[in-house]
């Protein structure tokens, strides 16, 4: 290797190590201590990351646990699918951490509807039965957008890039559960359907018959719904 750019290289490391080049990091921050319990008693607590900060000498082996997703979750609803997800809300070790999961069930023919999450890459498991799943990328140069779908099976794996829109559906006459993980402690989700047709106050009809190229009154249809 030159001296030259052994040089170069010695140059780079040093001005990193002194602030002088700022770094982006594409995930939540790195937590600042071992770990930061969530507590929702702020007395003697930090805000760090969106929560408050237990004193570590207070925290148990309760605070990294979360017992529940045996469970089955409640699928008689519009779409049939239900979504169990253990965040740094309920599970308050997660804080700072990164990182939360989720179960999802689904009666037969039931979905996950497409959604996105802002602050998330998802990684999903089928752990019973056969989904549809994809997600549709950000606009392309040509305007158009690409669809990548497959047809899972139990035990395979997808996953769905950050921000981007996804979907699930059980396309079995039968029950499906899927396991995922996602790559921040507060993922959020925005249900497009809901967000779009269902916001409070609503988005002007006009602003939608434009969008979507649908008359005013099947517009009015749809807000109705949600």
């Amino acid at each position: 290797m030159g001296a030259k750019v052994v040089a170069y290289m010695m140059m780079v490391a040093l001005l990193a190590m002194t602030g002088c080049i700022k770094l982006a990091y594409a995930t939540d921050p790195t937590q600042l201590q071992d770990f930061c319990v969530g507590t929702n008693d702020p007395n003697d607590g930090v805000f760090v990351n969106g929560l408050f900060c237990m004193d570590p000498k207070l925290a148990t082996p309760g605070d990294f646990f979360f017992g529940c997703l045996d469970k089955p979750g409640n699928t008689n609803k519009k779409v049939g699918s239900n979504v169990t997800l253990v965040s740094a809300t309920n599970l308050h070790g997660l804080n700072t951490l990164g990182i939360s999961m989720a179960r999802i069930d689904f009666a037969p023919y039931g979905e996950n509807p497409p959604h996105t999450h802002p602050r998330a890459t998802e990684i999903l498991t089928v752990i019973k039965g056969q989904l549809l799943v994809g997600f549709v990328t950000s606009n392309l140069q040509n305007g158009g957008n690409r669809l990548f779908s497959k047809l899972l099976n139990e035990g395979d794996v997808f996953v769905f890039p950050q921000g981007l829109i996804h979907f699930q559906m059980n396309v079995g006459k039968t029950n499906a559960i899927a396991i995922a993980a996602l790559s921040s402690q507060n993922p959020g989700v925005v249900t497009i359907a809901n967000a779009v047709f269902g916001s409070n106050p609503p988005i002007s009809a006009d602003v939608l018959t434009k969008a979507f190229q649908l008359d005013k009154a099947t517009i009015k249809y749809l807000q109705s719904k949600f």
